[in-house]
């Protein structure tokens, strides 16, 4: 008779886990009343159910000491994007101080655009005036001179 300490597991069907890197303690024996300890079974078991037993032992502790380092892992990349999170958002911070003066500067520059196109505009004006001015001149030189 095989004692009851953990199913027999097909292949298809992954095993039960326990909560992710807990400790194994007294408490968490499978032997309630009505079962034999396991000290019991190791002491009454045939050598191929002992052998049995601690392959399967075996393979639960290798599948939690996995599964917690592969919880490890994702817990410290989860913790260097974080931290990665950080410093984009400080140079994000820093690109847009820089994009803001660059803005600033642009409008600046713009003002002072329209200030020379006034300028500009005014000294048209007066070259026009003097251009009609200087041919009326002509005009009235011309009309001296016959």
């Amino acid at each position: 008779m095989r004692p009851f300490l953990f199913p027999r597991w097909e292949k298809k069907t992954p095993p039960p886990f326990l909560p992710l890197c807990t400790s194994f303690g007294p408490g968490d024996s499978p032997s309630p009343l009505g079962r034999r300890s396991l000290a019991e079974v190791m002491a009454t078991g045939t050598p191929d159910s002992q052998a049995r037993f601690g392959q399967s032992v075996k393979g639960l502790l290798t599948e939690k000491v996995n599964t917690c380092g592969t919880d490890v892992i994702a817990l410290t990349k989860q913790v260097l994007k974080g931290s990665r999170s950080s410093e984009l958002l400080g140079q994000a911070a820093r690109n847009m101080v820089l994009q803001e003066d660059a803005i600033l500067h642009s409008e600046d520059s713009l003002r002072k655009m329209a200030i020379i196109t006034t300028h500009l505009q005014y000294q048209q004006e007066a070259i026009q005036k003097n251009v009609e001015q200087s041919s009326n001149l002509q005009d009235q030189l011309n009309h001296l001179l016959k």
